[in-house]
């Protein structure tokens, strides 16, 4: 069976298509209160080390590199994949980041990982 998984800024307007909604940052978002980011889940856990972070920065250059080593993070951090796994098998859900980088964010990389892993 096939994830149903969608990726969307936690700052767009919570929609009934987006099923469950997990916030995959480890920062909460500025300006975004906890009611009207309507979350299923705050994962802070699967999100990208703060060192990983830092030295990705957002730089699309960087953006094989990083989700080769995000990788490597996950698989050393199973518990929050089960967590995100167990979910998955109740439907869609919704992963959020709060970067304006729609296209080269951990969101997208967290996506395409589980896709893989399928």
């Amino acid at each position: 069976m096939a994830f149903d998984i969608a990726v969307k800024r936690v700052y767009e307007p919570a929609e009934a298509s987006d099923g469950q909604r997990v916030l995959v940052d480890r920062l909460w978002p500025r300006g975004v209160s906890k009611e009207k980011a309507e979350l299923t889940l705050w994962l802070k856990a699967i999100a990208p080390s703060n060192e990983l972070r830092h030295w990705y920065n957002h730089d699309p250059e960087r953006w094989e590199e990083f989700r080769r080593r995000y990788a490597k993070e996950l698989d050393g951090n199973p518990e929050p994949l089960r967590e995100l796994g167990a979910l998955l098998e109740h439907g869609r859900v919704t992963l959020l980041y709060s970067t304006q980088e729609e296209r080269y964010n951990n969101a997208v990389a967290l996506a395409a990982y589980l896709t893989e892993k399928e």
